[in-house]
């Protein structure tokens, strides 16, 4: 889906905001998919924050949380679930990906 915005003469005159307009641009494309799993945003003080994912049915060693550039990346994959006799199952047993965008002053201090 195309921004309903066109940034194309405010790049023409602008020096170095290129990534910006990369942002604001592709800021709606494939937020459809990343819906799962949900997660809080909280503002712990001015400058800290933590992000609280729901991921239920997940142990630590099945999630992996990786800080690279600017994104903080977590993902999850479920192990086999081999031996278990399911009589109903309301847990989604997929795997995830969830991005989030830091800025270039953001320092991820603690991850678990």
């Amino acid at each position: 889906m195309r921004s309903a915005f066109d940034f194309a003469p405010y790049r023409r005159s602008t020096v170095g905001f290129d990534r910006l307009f990369d942002l604001l641009e592709n800021s709606s494309v494939g937020q459809a998919s990343e819906s799962y799993p949900p997660f809080d945003l909280i503002r712990v003080d001015d400058n800290h924050y933590r992000i609280n994912l729901a991921v239920a049915g997940f142990s630590r060693d099945e999630i992996d949380i990786t800080a690279q550039q600017n994104q903080l990346i977590v993902s999850g994959k479920r192990g086999d679930d081999e031996g278990i006799d399911y009589i109903h199952r309301g847990i989604a047993n997929r795997q995830f990906e969830r991005k989030f965008g830091l800025a270039d002053f953001v320092k991820v201090a603690e991850a678990d």
